[in-house]
Protein backbone atom coordinates (compact mmCIF):
# COMPACT_ATOMS: atom_id res chain seq x y z
CA UNK A 1 0.00 0.00 0.00
CA UNK A 2 1.43 2.99 -1.40
CA UNK A 3 1.06 6.14 0.89
CA UNK A 4 1.21 10.32 0.43
CA UNK A 5 3.94 11.36 3.12
CA UNK A 6 3.79 15.08 4.14
CA UNK A 7 6.49 15.80 6.48
CA UNK A 8 5.04 18.38 9.37
CA UNK A 9 4.89 19.39 12.84
CA UNK A 10 3.37 16.59 15.02
CA UNK A 11 2.22 19.01 17.30
CA UNK A 12 -0.62 19.89 14.90
CA UNK A 13 -1.36 16.71 14.26
CA UNK A 14 -1.73 14.73 17.69
CA UNK A 15 -2.67 16.15 21.00
CA UNK A 16 -0.70 15.45 23.86
CA UNK A 17 -1.76 14.03 27.15
CA UNK A 18 -2.04 16.52 29.67
CA UNK A 19 -0.70 17.26 33.39
CA UNK A 20 -3.30 17.34 35.87
CA UNK A 21 -2.94 19.80 38.63
CA UNK A 22 -5.28 18.00 40.43
CA UNK A 23 -5.09 14.63 39.96
CA UNK A 24 -8.08 12.36 41.37
CA UNK A 25 -7.57 9.73 43.32
CA UNK A 26 -7.42 6.82 40.90
CA UNK A 27 -8.54 3.96 43.22
CA UNK A 28 -12.16 5.35 43.73
CA UNK A 29 -14.13 4.22 41.68
CA UNK A 30 -11.63 2.52 39.23
CA UNK A 31 -13.41 -0.50 37.86
CA UNK A 32 -15.98 2.02 36.88
CA UNK A 33 -13.61 4.55 35.48
CA UNK A 34 -11.26 2.27 33.32
CA UNK A 35 -14.53 0.29 31.40
CA UNK A 36 -14.09 1.52 27.44
CA UNK A 37 -11.54 1.68 24.72
CA UNK A 38 -8.07 3.03 25.49
CA UNK A 39 -5.09 3.90 23.04
CA UNK A 40 -1.75 4.45 23.43
CA UNK A 41 -0.60 8.54 22.74
CA UNK A 42 2.40 9.14 24.60
CA UNK A 43 5.52 6.96 26.08
CA UNK A 44 8.00 8.50 28.47
CA UNK A 45 6.54 11.81 27.54
CA UNK A 46 7.03 11.36 23.55
CA UNK A 47 4.09 10.86 21.29
CA UNK A 48 3.46 6.94 20.40
CA UNK A 49 4.52 6.09 16.81
CA UNK A 50 1.42 4.72 14.71
CA UNK A 51 3.30 0.99 14.25
CA UNK A 52 3.75 1.11 18.41
CA UNK A 53 0.17 2.01 19.18
CA UNK A 54 -2.24 -0.94 20.72
CA UNK A 55 -5.89 -0.51 21.89
CA UNK A 56 -7.38 -1.66 25.29
CA UNK A 57 -10.73 -2.29 25.61
CA UNK A 58 -12.20 -3.02 29.07
CA UNK A 59 -15.32 -4.62 28.79
CA UNK A 60 -15.53 -4.46 32.92
CA UNK A 61 -13.33 -4.86 35.74
CA UNK A 62 -12.57 -8.41 35.07
CA UNK A 63 -12.54 -8.61 31.21
CA UNK A 64 -10.72 -6.83 28.34
CA UNK A 65 -9.83 -6.75 24.53
CA UNK A 66 -6.54 -6.62 23.51
CA UNK A 67 -5.46 -5.58 19.72
CA UNK A 68 -1.70 -5.09 18.82
CA UNK A 69 -0.08 -5.65 15.10
CA UNK A 70 3.94 -5.56 15.80
CA UNK A 71 6.87 -6.45 13.38
CA UNK A 72 7.48 -4.24 10.00
CA UNK A 73 10.95 -5.09 9.25
CA UNK A 74 12.45 -8.30 8.79
CA UNK A 75 13.82 -9.94 12.43
CA UNK A 76 11.30 -8.13 14.06
CA UNK A 77 8.99 -10.19 16.55
CA UNK A 78 5.63 -10.59 14.94
CA UNK A 79 2.25 -10.22 16.88
CA UNK A 80 -0.81 -9.98 15.44
CA UNK A 81 -3.33 -10.06 17.98
CA UNK A 82 -7.24 -9.10 16.95
CA UNK A 83 -9.63 -8.62 19.77
CA UNK A 84 -7.86 -11.01 22.52
CA UNK A 85 -9.32 -11.47 25.14
CA UNK A 86 -7.34 -11.15 28.49
CA UNK A 87 -8.21 -11.30 31.94
CA UNK A 88 -7.99 -8.02 34.11
CA UNK A 89 -7.12 -7.98 37.62
CA UNK A 90 -7.61 -4.27 39.88
CA UNK A 91 -5.94 -3.67 43.40
CA UNK A 92 -6.40 -0.34 44.48
CA UNK A 93 -4.76 1.67 41.75
CA UNK A 94 -3.18 -1.50 39.83
CA UNK A 95 -4.82 -2.96 36.89
CA UNK A 96 -3.35 -5.97 35.80
CA UNK A 97 -4.34 -7.66 32.02
CA UNK A 98 -3.02 -11.22 31.43
CA UNK A 99 -3.62 -12.88 28.08
CA UNK A 100 -2.66 -15.61 26.17
CA UNK A 101 -1.19 -14.91 22.88
CA UNK A 102 -0.74 -18.87 21.95
CA UNK A 103 -0.24 -21.94 24.36
CA UNK A 104 3.44 -21.10 25.34
CA UNK A 105 3.08 -17.25 25.81
CA UNK A 106 1.41 -15.24 28.54
CA UNK A 107 1.45 -11.92 28.15
CA UNK A 108 1.22 -9.39 31.03
CA UNK A 109 0.38 -5.67 31.24
CA UNK A 110 0.93 -3.74 35.16
CA UNK A 111 -0.62 -0.10 34.74
CA UNK A 112 -0.03 1.84 38.06
CA UNK A 113 -2.39 4.42 37.24
CA UNK A 114 -1.95 7.91 38.77
CA UNK A 115 -4.35 9.97 36.70
CA UNK A 116 -7.31 9.02 35.26
CA UNK A 117 -10.97 11.00 34.08
CA UNK A 118 -12.87 11.05 30.83
CA UNK A 119 -10.30 11.44 28.28
CA UNK A 120 -6.99 9.74 29.28
CA UNK A 121 -5.21 7.98 32.49
CA UNK A 122 -1.62 8.38 33.15
CA UNK A 123 0.59 5.59 34.54
CA UNK A 124 3.46 3.43 34.72
CA UNK A 125 3.11 0.55 32.53
CA UNK A 126 5.42 -2.77 33.26
CA UNK A 127 5.09 -5.91 30.15
CA UNK A 128 6.33 -8.88 30.32
CA UNK A 129 6.43 -12.08 28.51
CA UNK A 130 6.62 -15.28 29.69
CA UNK A 131 7.28 -18.63 27.38
CA UNK A 132 6.91 -21.99 28.84
CA UNK A 133 6.69 -20.76 31.91
CA UNK A 134 10.29 -18.32 31.76
CA UNK A 135 10.54 -14.85 31.59
CA UNK A 136 11.74 -13.61 28.35
CA UNK A 137 11.13 -9.99 28.36
CA UNK A 138 10.61 -7.14 30.75
CA UNK A 139 9.78 -3.65 29.96
CA UNK A 140 8.99 -0.82 31.84
CA UNK A 141 8.12 2.94 30.68
CA UNK A 142 5.40 5.85 31.36
CA UNK A 143 2.42 5.58 29.37
CA UNK A 144 -0.78 7.83 28.31
CA UNK A 145 -3.69 6.25 26.98
CA UNK A 146 -6.65 8.43 25.35
CA UNK A 147 -10.13 7.42 25.61
CA UNK A 148 -11.41 6.08 21.80
CA UNK A 149 -15.36 6.69 21.24
CA UNK A 150 -14.86 5.99 17.60
CA UNK A 151 -16.12 3.08 15.57
CA UNK A 152 -15.59 2.45 11.44
CA UNK A 153 -16.12 -1.19 11.31
CA UNK A 154 -19.33 -0.65 9.52
CA UNK A 155 -18.36 2.63 8.06
CA UNK A 156 -15.38 1.52 6.09
CA UNK A 157 -17.05 -1.52 4.77
CA UNK A 158 -16.82 -1.43 0.51
CA UNK A 159 -14.48 0.24 -1.57
CA UNK A 160 -12.38 3.01 -1.46
CA UNK A 161 -10.13 4.82 -4.12
CA UNK A 162 -6.91 6.75 -2.91
CA UNK A 163 -4.30 8.34 -4.55
CA UNK A 164 -1.26 10.30 -3.58
CA UNK A 165 -2.54 13.81 -3.26
CA UNK A 166 1.24 15.70 -1.78
CA UNK A 167 3.83 16.76 -2.89
CA UNK A 168 6.98 15.82 -1.85
CA UNK A 169 5.99 11.46 -0.99
CA UNK A 170 8.88 9.52 -0.51
CA UNK A 171 7.53 6.98 -3.09
CA UNK A 172 6.29 9.72 -6.31
CA UNK A 173 3.36 8.03 -6.51
CA UNK A 174 1.08 8.77 -8.77
CA UNK A 175 -0.71 5.56 -9.70
CA UNK A 176 -4.37 4.98 -8.27
CA UNK A 177 -5.54 2.39 -5.85
CA UNK A 178 -8.30 0.63 -4.49
CA UNK A 179 -9.26 -1.18 -1.24
CA UNK A 180 -12.32 -2.93 -0.83
CA UNK A 181 -12.91 -3.73 2.73
CA UNK A 182 -15.11 -7.02 3.80
CA UNK A 183 -16.81 -7.56 7.13
CA UNK A 184 -15.27 -10.49 7.63
CA UNK A 185 -11.37 -9.11 8.20
CA UNK A 186 -10.51 -9.41 4.59
CA UNK A 187 -9.75 -6.97 2.09
CA UNK A 188 -8.71 -6.75 -1.73
CA UNK A 189 -6.47 -4.26 -2.79
CA UNK A 190 -6.78 -3.39 -6.77
CA UNK A 191 -4.49 -1.82 -8.90
CA UNK A 192 -5.33 -0.31 -12.47
CA UNK A 193 -4.55 -1.95 -15.97
CA UNK A 194 -5.45 0.22 -18.39
CA UNK A 195 -9.04 1.17 -17.78
CA UNK A 196 -9.33 -1.68 -15.43
CA UNK A 197 -9.18 -2.35 -11.61
CA UNK A 198 -7.59 -5.72 -11.14
CA UNK A 199 -6.72 -7.19 -8.03
CA UNK A 200 -3.35 -7.32 -6.55
CA UNK A 201 -1.11 -10.66 -6.87
CA UNK A 202 -1.85 -11.04 -2.88
CA UNK A 203 -1.66 -14.70 -1.00
CA UNK A 204 -3.11 -12.98 1.90
CA UNK A 205 -5.13 -9.68 2.98
CA UNK A 206 -6.26 -8.77 6.46
CA UNK A 207 -7.14 -6.01 8.35
CA UNK A 208 -8.60 -4.87 11.82
CA UNK A 209 -10.12 -2.09 12.83
CA UNK A 210 -10.54 -1.34 16.62
CA UNK A 211 -11.17 2.11 17.68
CA UNK A 212 -9.88 4.25 15.03
CA UNK A 213 -6.62 2.05 14.41
CA UNK A 214 -6.29 0.52 11.54
CA UNK A 215 -3.76 -2.22 11.23
CA UNK A 216 -3.53 -4.29 7.79
CA UNK A 217 -1.07 -7.07 6.85
CA UNK A 218 -0.75 -8.35 3.13
CA UNK A 219 1.95 -11.18 1.51
CA UNK A 220 2.70 -10.32 -1.95
CA UNK A 221 5.06 -12.40 -3.59
CA UNK A 222 6.15 -13.95 -0.52
CA UNK A 223 6.74 -11.14 1.55
CA UNK A 224 4.99 -9.71 4.56
CA UNK A 225 4.01 -5.86 4.47
CA UNK A 226 2.15 -4.50 7.71
CA UNK A 227 0.65 -1.17 8.01
CA UNK A 228 -0.64 0.98 10.64
CA UNK A 229 -3.09 4.21 10.44
CA UNK A 230 -5.51 6.30 12.44
CA UNK A 231 -8.52 6.99 10.40
CA UNK A 232 -11.55 8.95 10.11
CA UNK A 233 -14.25 8.75 8.11
CA UNK A 234 -17.21 11.55 7.53
CA UNK A 235 -19.93 10.63 4.45
CA UNK A 236 -17.92 9.33 2.25
CA UNK A 237 -14.47 10.18 2.79
CA UNK A 238 -11.88 8.66 4.80
CA UNK A 239 -8.78 10.15 5.65
CA UNK A 240 -6.16 8.04 7.33
CA UNK A 241 -2.77 9.73 9.50
CA UNK A 242 0.10 8.31 11.13
CA UNK A 243 3.51 9.62 12.99
CA UNK A 244 6.27 7.65 11.44
CA UNK A 245 10.08 7.33 12.41
CA UNK A 246 12.80 8.00 10.14
CA UNK A 247 15.60 5.49 10.27
CA UNK A 248 17.81 8.68 11.71
CA UNK A 249 14.87 8.83 14.85
CA UNK A 250 13.27 11.71 13.73
CA UNK A 251 9.54 11.61 12.74
CA UNK A 252 7.46 12.43 10.35
CA UNK A 253 3.39 12.59 9.55
CA UNK A 254 1.86 10.29 6.94
CA UNK A 255 -1.32 11.33 5.33
CA UNK A 256 -3.52 9.16 2.80
CA UNK A 257 -7.11 10.50 1.32
CA UNK A 258 -9.65 8.54 0.15
CA UNK A 259 -13.20 8.66 -1.22
CA UNK A 260 -15.81 5.93 -1.52
CA UNK A 261 -16.53 4.56 -4.91
CA UNK A 262 -20.32 3.72 -5.38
Amino acid sequence: MLAAILVCGVATMFTSCSNSDNPVDPAENLSEKIVGKWIFAERNGEPTPTNKKRVFYFVSSTKAYVSISRGSKVGEERKWLEHTEAEVAISGNKVTLTMHSDEQTTLKYEFIITTIDDTEFIAALKVSATVDGKEERNTESNVCLKRVTTDYREAILGTWEGHSTSEGSVFDDVQEHRWEYKADGTYVYYIKDGDNWVPGDNSLNEYFLFGNLLCTRRVDHGQENREWWEISIAADRMNWTALRLNDDGTTFTATFEMKKVE
